[in-house]
C-alpha cells in the first residue's frame, strides 16, 4: 500500500520537447487530482534527437525557466531526450547558480532506473542482493537516447551483472504521433523486438524499459510480442510512483490546494495544430495555449 501524500500540495512543471511527456503528464495529474500542474511542449524546436548536446541543454533550460517564473517550485523533465543530455548539466551546473533557490529539477531516468534495479538512485554502488542479479534487461527507445546510454551505465552502477541490451526504434514515435493504423504500430514494434531478440541469441528480456514517453501508447503492443514473464516499465506509473514518493519526502515543495485545479497546457508551437495532436495521448485534453514568455 502506497503511502499517502501530505495534505498540501504542489506546483509542478513538466517540460517535454514535444507530445511524449503528456503521458507522464496525464499520470500525474490523475495521480495527484488537487496538485497544480504546468505542461510545457517546445513543439517549435521538436525533435530534439537530431539537434547537438548543447542545443539541447539550452532548449531545456529554457523551458525549466519558463516554467520557474511560472511559480513552478519543481520541474519534471518528461522527455528521456532532454533528461539523459541536459538533466545533469542543468541539476548540478546551472541550477545551483542560477538564482531559483529553493527549486529542483527531477528527470525522468531516474525512476525508471531504480524500478529496473529496486535501487534507490541516490545508491550508485552494488549492492545486496542486486549485485548478484544476473538478469537480462531490454531497452527500447529512440535513436538519441539509447544513443546516450545512459539507461545501461546506471543500471550497471547498481547491478554490474545484470546484462543490458538497448535497440532503437527509430520510427516508432513518428508513427505514434502521426496516428498510424495499429497494423503499422505492431508491425514496427515486432521489429523492434525482433531485433532485440537477435542481439541476444533468442533470450527474452526479463524486464523491459520503454524509454520513450511515446511507447505507453503502444504498451500492449510490445506485451504481446514480449513473452507474458517479462516485467514492462512504463514511465508513466514508474514516474507517478517516484513523484508521490519524491512528495512525501520533500514537503518543501508542495503547496495548499483546497480545490482540484485545472491543469495547464503551454507550446512554443502552434497551439490548434498541437491540441489536435494532443488527443492521441490524451482525448479529452485541454487545449494548449501558446506561450508568451
Amino acid at each position: 500500500m502506497r503511502a499517502p501524500v501530505v495534505a498540501s500540495q504542489a506546483m509542478i512543471g513538466v517540460f517535454d520537447s514535444g507530445h511524449g511527456g503528456l503521458t507522464v503528464f496525464r499520470a500525474l495529474v490523475q495521480r495527484f487530482p488537487r496538485v497544480p500542474f504546468i505542461y510545457l511542449g517546445d513543439h517549435r524546436n521538436v525533435p530534439y534527437g537530431d539537434r547537438p548536446s548543447d542545443e539541447i541543454v539550452s532548449l531545456t533550460r529554457h523551458g525549466v525557466e519558463a516554467l520557474l517564473r511560472r511559480e513552478c517550485r519543481l520541474v519534471l523533465l518528461g522527455c528521456n531526450t532532454a533528461t539523459c543530455v541536459a538533466a545533469r548539466t542543468l541539476q548540478r551546473d546551472w541550477l545551483p547558480v542560477s538564482g531559483w533557490r529553493g527549486r529542483n529539477i527531477l528527470g525522468i531516468v531516474a525512476p525508471t532506473v531504480e524500478a529496473a534495479t529496486q535501487t534507490p538512485w541516490a545508491v550508485t554502488t552494488p549492492q545486496y542482493p542486486q549485485k548478484y542479479n544476473t538478469d537480462l534487461v531490454a531497452v527500447f527507445g529512440t535513436t538519441r537516447t539509447i544513443a546516450s546510454h545512459a539507461y545501461p551505465e546506471e543500471i550497471r552502477k547498481r547491478c554490474p551483472k545484470v546484462t543490458v541490451v538497448q535497440q532503437t526504434c527509430p520510427e516508432l514515435a513518428g508513427a505514434i504521433e502521426h496516428g498510424a493504423p495499429e497494423a503499422e504500430l505492431e508491425a514496427l514494434v515486432e521489429r523492434a523486438v525482433t531485433a532485440l531478440l537477435a542481439q541476444t541469441g533468442g533470450t527474452p528480456p526479463h524486464r523491459a524499459i520503454l524509454g520513450c514517453t511515446h511507447y505507453p501508447l503502444v504498451e500492449h503492443l510490445f506485451r504481446r510480442h514480449l513473452p507474458p514473464f517479462a516485467r514492462l516499465l512504463s514511465q508513466p506509473e514508474v514516474v507517478a510512483d517516484s513523484l508521490e514518493d519524491y512528495l512525501n519526502r520533500h514537503p518543501e515543495y508542495v503547496v495548499a490546494a483546497q480545490t482540484a485545479p485545472l491543469p495547464v497546457l503551454l507550446t512554443t508551437g502552434d497551439p490548434d495544430r498541437v491540441s489536435a495532436t494532443s488527443q492521441i495521448f490524451w482525448p479529452g485534453s485541454p487545449a494548449f495555449k501558446r506561450i508568451t514568455h
